[in-house]
């Protein structure tokens, strides 16, 4: 599903125009981007929450030369579902 179908099924579903819908989305989007900038987790209720993780500083080799790389730390975002959405995905999609 692309970013077009995705905000006319969501705009069909909740009775809003694309717009409004596409506005809707792009501002959920911004306002969780800036709490992974202030290092927050952005908990979604019966979905899960997403967080940036610290991954540290390690040594890789490379397999093709098995050369030793120092990879450096970086941040990454970390996605975490809920119990109830977890045990859905078990299932195959049913509750």
């Amino acid at each position: 599903m692309n970013n077009k179908d995705y905000i006319n099924t969501l705009s069909a579903r909740m009775g809003y125009s694309a717009g409004d819908t596409q506005r809707l989305v792009t501002n959920l989007v911004n306002a969780m981007s800036d709490s992974f900038l202030e290092d927050d987790a952005v908990m979604v209720p019966s979905f899960g929450t997403f967080e940036v993780k610290k991954k540290m500083e390690r040594i890789m080799v490379s397999p093709s030369t098995g050369q030793r790389m120092l990879v450096p730390p970086k941040l990454v975002l970390n996605f975490k579902p809920s119990a109830s959405w977890k045990e859905q995905l078990k299932n195959g999609g049913q509750k």
